[in-house]
């Protein structure tokens, strides 16, 4: 199908949070320091990780997982927002929303998946801990690591080359932070609400799939907790588990009212705000939710951080 050559020729208009706020100076300074802070906070955490034999471990592979795709997540949108804030310059070219979309789809996608292998691995932790290692070998780390990125770009291909295939002539202002699947069909010339059934339906099992893998995991977790023994074990698996629940509440918390609330109960200001937090704040704050409360983590970083100060002493004149 050919498109027209207005989309082509001139792309669309990012009419994200930005453009309607109240302060969008002050609003953008916020945005840039959750972006700091998300850059800095993911790229330690994977540089501690990394270095550090002791962090080696399938946790913290899955962990360094969720780190680099929330780092990826958040370059994607954060960047191109703020600087056609600060440009004054809101297009993007028909083959770069292509691409942000495809992008956005895949990383979204593969942590969705991730954090259901996550909670699976707290699970042979808990519930299994002599064959944790078996369970949970290298192998089987890798496995779901390959199969939450290779299962993610087979659906965000799929959803962007079908979406990007109609002829777009209602306007060329996309109504969003960033150009995704609802708000881009909204700009169609043909009929769409087949594709968007389907867009719902997907979105839906997308979200049922992991949050039931999530539940049952941590139902069982919750039942092997409380025959425990002692109270210092119960609350050693229950604060390992917490900082992983926290995550998936705010991740899914958003996700949940942006997919599974029908159409009709959505407006462009409330889909921008949940579209921020999940691939703004959240990216931000997920790092410090893991380390703060995990003294292997900050363990790990307080031997990177004198390691690197040793090796670069401070002379004297």
């Amino acid at each position: 199908m050919e498109f027209r050559n207005s989309t082509l020729g001139s792309g669309f208009i990012l009419v994200g949070i930005l453009n309607g706020s109240d302060s969008p100076e002050l609003l953008c300074a916020t945005i840039t320091a959750l972006y700091m802070l998300a850059l800095t906070s993911n790229g330690v955490l994977l540089l501690v990780i990394t270095m550090d034999a002791r962090l080696h471990v399938p946790m913290y592979l899955l962990l360094g997982q969720l780190s680099l795709m929330d780092l990826l997540l958040t370059s994607v949108i954060t960047p191109k927002a703020v600087m056609d804030f600060l440009l004054r310059d809101n297009t993007i070219s028909f083959g770069g929303c292509a691409l942000q979309m495809f992008i956005e789809l895949v990383l979204g996608g593969a942590e969705d998946l991730l954090l259901a292998f996550m909670a699976h691995d707290r699970y042979v932790a808990i519930c299994h801990p002599l064959n944790y290692m078996i369970l949970m070998s290298p192998r089987v780390c890798w496995l779901m690591v390959t199969a939450s990125w290779i299962l993610a770009i087979q659906m965000a291909l799929g959803f962007t080359i079908n979406t990007m295939h109609y002829s777009f002539c209602k306007s060329r202002h996309i109504r969003h932070l960033f150009c995704e699947i609802p708000p881009l069909l909204d700009l169609a010339c043909a009929d769409t609400s087949s594709y968007k059934l389907v867009v719902y339906l997907v979105g839906v099992f997308m979200l049922i799939l992991p949050l039931t893998a999530i539940f049952f995991s941590y139902a069982r977790i919750l039942f092997t907790v409380l025959h425990m023994p002692s109270n210092e074990s119960r609350k050693k698996a229950l604060v390992t588990c917490s900082s992983h629940m926290t995550v998936v509440g705010m991740y899914y918390g958003a996700l949940t009212v942006m997919y599974f609330l029908p159409s009709s109960y959505h407006n462009p200001k409330q889909d921008n705000i949940l579209s921020v937090f999940y691939t703004i704040v959240t990216p931000a704050l997920n790092p410090l939710i893991y380390s703060l409360r995990n003294k292997e983590v900050t363990g790990a970083l307080r031997k990177v951080l004198g390691n690197t100060c040793c090796h670069h002493p401070i002379h004297l004149r």
